[in-house]
């Protein structure tokens, strides 16, 4: 199988222990200094309210986090085309076509190539065709099921880094059901085609993180559920790898976001909820509360309005914990003109 790039593209081993969720500064605090005052609604501030944003693509401290999500290259990817099996077996392909008008070999017997490698099994007309071994001069072995000088069937291939793959094959690729063991890294169980990942899969990283869904050429493509070792999860929608789409996150903490999203990060429509009750439902752009939203208190306050950026700006309509509602304009956060009750 690719046999390397088996998992071409593929993300488990580099996503991390749980996505970090970013924190806003919280209203009130020094670092939100001059942007509070007299003429800030603290009663219905919803700038930041202890971490508005849930941020899968980035993180405050790993900072490299946001490349490895959107970019997971993997160990995999890092295989050149010399560790897809079909190069091993187009090593031999030239004198294979003249054994046809030599000497018949002997079936069981052993036949080293000009290249190093060695053959021992079935024979057909000077043919590879039944069950055989070959071993190449950098350690890699092949050990299955050939017909016409191909790897179809059922077998096993060992890398000569210590990649197995164990499955099915058609034309030497990896076709049909089969297992990939990334020394040291990742294994994955599911459909393959033409030596890449393609239809359902689960992949699982050594330290315990798991993807279980869709994939289609050797990427998360389509609909798929993965599981941080933290107990992270989400589910929904991917594309070429990443998170986009329609999909449901759920923190180990008790957060949770249903929506949209795009390229690992929450983009479009959809609803943030608390553990504690809070809940914002509306517009994101990049991350962001941007657009039309509604944020709410379990105590009954909530501000329906517009946002930039994360911040309110423009018309919006604050309601009090009493039931009284106001309309105001807003600015960067700040209310910046009351425009009386509503």
């Amino acid at each position: 199988a690719i046999l390397a790039q088996g998992g071409l593209k593929h993300s488990a081993d580099f996503f991390a222990s749980g996505p970090p969720l970013g924190g806003e500064v919280p209203c009130g605090s020094p670092a939100h200094a001059g942007g509070m005052g007299q003429n800030c609604s603290q009663e219905c501030c919803a700038n930041g309210d202890d971490g508005t944003n849930l941020r899968i693509a980035s993180a405050p401290v790993l900072t490299d986090e946001k490349d490895q999500l959107r970019d997971p290259g993997d160990q995999f990817a890092q295989t050149d085309d010399a560790h897809r099996s079909t190069s091993y077996f187009d090593h031999e392909a030239g004198e294979l076509g003249q054994l046809k008008n030599a000497p018949a070999i002997q079936n069981g017997s052993s036949y080293t190539f000009k290249s190093g490698a060695t053959y021992v099994g079935q024979w057909k007309n000077n043919v590879r065709d039944g069950l055989g071994k070959q071993t190449w001069p950098d350690g890699a072995v092949y050990e299955g099921e050939w017909k016409n000088n191909c790897a179809v069937g059922k077998g096993r291939f060992v890398h000569s880094d210590g990649d197995i793959f164990v499955g099915q094959w058609s034309k030497n690729m990896a076709s049909g059901l089969g297992v990939y063991y990334h020394k040291g890294s990742t294994t994955y169980r599911g459909q393959w085609r033409n030596d890449l990942q393609d239809g359902y899969g689960v992949e699982t990283c050594i330290e315990g993180a798991r993807y279980e869904g869709q994939f289609r050429d050797g990427q998360k493509d389509g609909v798929g559920c993965y599981h941080w070792i933290d107990g992270s999860v989400y589910q929904g929608k991917w594309c070429d790898n990443v998170i986009d789409g329609v999909g449901l996150y759920q923190a180990s903490d008790g957060r949770c976001f249903k929506g949209q999203w795009k390229e690992s990060v929450i983009h479009g429509i959809g609803m943030y909820v608390w553990p504690g009750g809070r809940a914002y439902s509306g517009s994101y752009l990049s991350d962001q509360k941007h657009g039309f939203g509604v944020f709410q208190w379990p105590d009954g306050r909530k501000y329906e309005g517009y946002w930039v950026n994360g911040r309110q700006s423009g018309h919006g309509r604050h309601t009090t914990k009493e039931g009284v509602t106001r309309l105001a304009l807003w600015q960067e956060g700040r209310r910046v003109q009351d425009l009386g009750e509503a």
